[in-house]
Formats: structure tokens, sequence, C-alpha cells
């Protein structure tokens, strides 16, 4: 039984860097309503700083987690413990984690439960590797199919940004669109367990049903010949056992593949205009660290900078109106990035590192509407938008897989 959800696409209009304020049209500040952003709807500058999911397609599959074949003679009716053996591991995860990392996994997942109506796992967890015991009264002597499974949901879904957007008529607004990131998603109903007979009639698509097609539906004669009790797994149980793709053992650390091996410095094309990352009307703006140990920090601009708040964007690239960049820093060299032991934490500090073509150094900029200098900045390979937790001197910036929903997560692009 498959479930599809199909999205429509929105198309965004690009625009360079540079623009007039003549072109601009005002953005509030305030954040969005509490519902639920749609693909196309409005968003406002607080947003730039956040992303949600959305899920494009959704499959439904009952699946059998453990089985075993047995038959029950006249005279061995009743109660019966049988051993099943595993059939199918499923484990929850969401993009190439291989597990449940941080709010905007678990958003995922909160989703594709909303859009199905079917409770699913919406944290990390696993259906059990180890040979299961099932307790059940047999009635009725007969060859049984004894069962634990549940309904496996995979889809995939996509990452709904705030990102500006040139009207019919001009003018510009900021509106949710489909932005970089999304994957795969992986969950599972609550577990269900029982015995089905070849002769009983199951609902079509049901787990019963997928348990009862286990079963070798054979000549009852050449059944009755069997003792009571376990029956040796047919031809078409060995055959759905190998083709069964291994568990999870990790996998990378992030939504997106492409991160290349460290090495000697990359030669970056950097623009010439040298930037703050502030945050909106207040002094505080993004400071790289003296000491390689530290994290990228707010600090107040003063004539002791020396230019550890100044940043250029380098190996600039723009698509549908996102740039994407590598931010290097003048006052110590270094470039911006998510250390890679850390990709997949929540709250982990932007640190600066000698520069190298890595995606982990490469940031995504949405921008409000021409004339004002407000963005939102996300990692490449971690898919996570950066802010901080307070408005304090030396607060650390940090990702967050969802961003910052009080709107922390807006800085202000503002050229020295």
């Amino acid at each position: 039984m498959a479930v599809t959800v199909h999205a429509v696409a929105v198309a965004v209009a690009a625009m360079g860097l540079a623009a007039s304020p003549a072109a601009a049209s005002p953005a509030a500040a305030v954040p969005t309503a509490a519902a639920a952003p749609q693909l196309g709807g409005a968003c406002t500058a607080a947003d730039l700083g956040t992303r949600h999911p959305y899920i494009k397609n959704t499959e439904v599959s009952p699946t059998i987690t453990h089985f075993k074949g047995w038959y029950v003679t006249e005279g061995t009716t009743g109660n019966h413990t049988v051993v099943t053996s595993t059939e199918t591991v499923v484990t929850v995860s969401v993009g190439l984690t291989g597990g449940v990392e941080g709010s905007f996994a678990v958003a995922t997942l909160e989703a594709a439960k909303a859009t199905l109506g079917l409770e699913v796992k919406v944290e990390y967890s696993s259906t059990s590797s180890e040979s299961n015991t099932v307790a059940w009264s047999f009635n009725q002597p007969g060859y049984y199919g004894v069962y634990k499974g549940t309904k496996k949901v995979t889809g995939t879904y996509g990452s709904l940004n705030c990102i500006r957007s040139q009207q019919s008529d001009g003018s510009w607004a900021l509106k949710w669109a489909e932005g970089p990131g999304g994957g795969s998603f992986t969950t599972y109903t609550t577990l269900e367990e029982g015995a089905v007979r070849c002769q009983d009639t199951v609902p079509a698509g049901s787990i019963m049903a997928k348990a009862q097609s286990l079963l070798d539906c054979g000549s009852p004669a050449a059944k009755a010949e069997r003792p009571a009790g376990a029956v040796a797994p047919t031809a078409r149980q060995e055959q759905d056992r190998l083709a069964q793709p291994p568990a999870p053992t990790g996998g990378t650390s992030a939504e997106q593949p492409g991160v290349t091996a460290r090495g000697a410095r990359a030669a970056l094309d950097c623009q010439t205009q040298v930037y703050k990352i502030a945050v909106p009307g207040k002094p505080l703006s993004w400071g790289a660290p003296v000491l390689a140990s530290d994290g990228v920090r707010l600090r107040p601009s003063t004539i002791f900078s020396a230019h550890l708040d100044h940043w250029r964007l380098c190996n600039v690239t723009e698509s549908n109106g996102v740039i994407e960049a590598t931010l290097w820093n003048w006052g110590n060299g270094g470039c911006a990035t998510i250390a890679a032991p850390n990709a997949a934490t929540d709250r982990a500090v932007v640190m600066t590192a000698t520069c190298a073509e890595d995606d982990l150094q490469r940031f995504f900029i949405y921008r409000d509407v021409p004339g004002s200098p407000k963005i939102g900045v996300q990692n490449k390979y971690t898919g996570s938008m950066m802010g901080h937790d307070r408005y304090a001197d030396g607060e650390f910036i940090r990702q967050y897989s969802s961003g910052r929903q009080d709107g922390t997560g807006t800085y202000s692009l503002d050229a020295v």
C-alpha cells in the first residue's frame, strides 16, 4: 500500500548582492504565525534564519520483523510459546545520519505522522534484531505463521527556507521555498503480533496478509506428515531474508554528502567587499577566534578588534536567489566551519580553520528583500542554520538544525 503526497515547486528569482534601495519593499520583523509554513506561503525577516521540513512523498509497507512457521496437530492445541526468527530490522532514521539528530529530524517525522494520520515513531528506535517469543493460544490444529510485524513508513522530505522572490510586478517579497537540503526518512508504527493460517481470510495490504504470504501454503496432506512444532523455513522465506539490506551502522553525520578530505589551504577567489555579520540594530558582530580551539563569538567592534569581525565572501555562486559562499576571516585568515566530529550535533559551535575545499566550510546565505541587509546563514554540509542562544558579549555562534525560531538566527550583512 503506498500513499503519495506531491508538492508544487515554487520558482524563485535570482538577485545579486548589490541592490538599489529604491527597489526595496518593507519587510516585517515580527515572527510568523504559529501555523506550519507552507510552500509558497509568506514569511518574514525573522524567518531568514530558520527552516522547516515538508513531506514530498511517503510509502507505507506492511513489514514482518519476526516469523516462524508452526504446525499444530490434533491434541496439541492451546497455549504455545513460539521462538521466532528475525526477518527484517526497521530503524528510524532521517537523512544520512543513521538516526534522529536535532529538532529538524523530529519535525520531519512529526510532519510524516500528520500527513499519513498514523502513529509512527518520532524518536530514534529500532525493531529487535534478536529472536523474539510470541505467546499465542491456538484453538484449532493447522499450519500457522507466527509473526511480529509493523507498518514501515518511508519517504522523502524537503527543506523550506525563507527566500526572497521577485513578483510579477517587479516588487520583492519573502516566501517559503524549497531550499538546499532534504533527503529520505524511515520510521514505523506500533508492533503487532499474531498467528495466521493459509485458509484464513485476511484484509489485503495488512500485516497479517504479509505474514500469510510467507507461509508455504501447499498440500494440507503434506503438512500433516510434519510433527507438531516448528516448520523449516520455506524457499520464499530464505529469499526474502537474503534480500534484506544490512541494518544501518551509522553513516555520514550530515544531510548532504560531498565533503572532501582536508589538505593544503585552498586558493580562494574572494570578493573585495568586506562585511560584518552583525545582530540587527545592535553592536555585536561575529568575531573570529585568535586561538584555533575557540569558536566564533558575538563581539563588539572596537579599534582593537584587529579585523577579527571582518569577513569576505569567497568562491561565491548563486542559485534561485540564494548565495553560496565560503566565509573568510580577515583577522586570522581562516574560514568559518563546523568541526567534522561535531557535524551531527545540534548547537555545535562555529569555528574557523585552515581554508579547504570542504562543504563544512560552505554556507548558504538567505537575504531579505533588496534594500535590507538582513540575512539567514545555513551550513551546506549539515543543513543547520546559524544562531546564538542569547544576546551577550562572548556568546558562541552555533548551529541549530531548525534554526532559532525566536528570530535570533537573523543577522545583518553590513558592508564595512
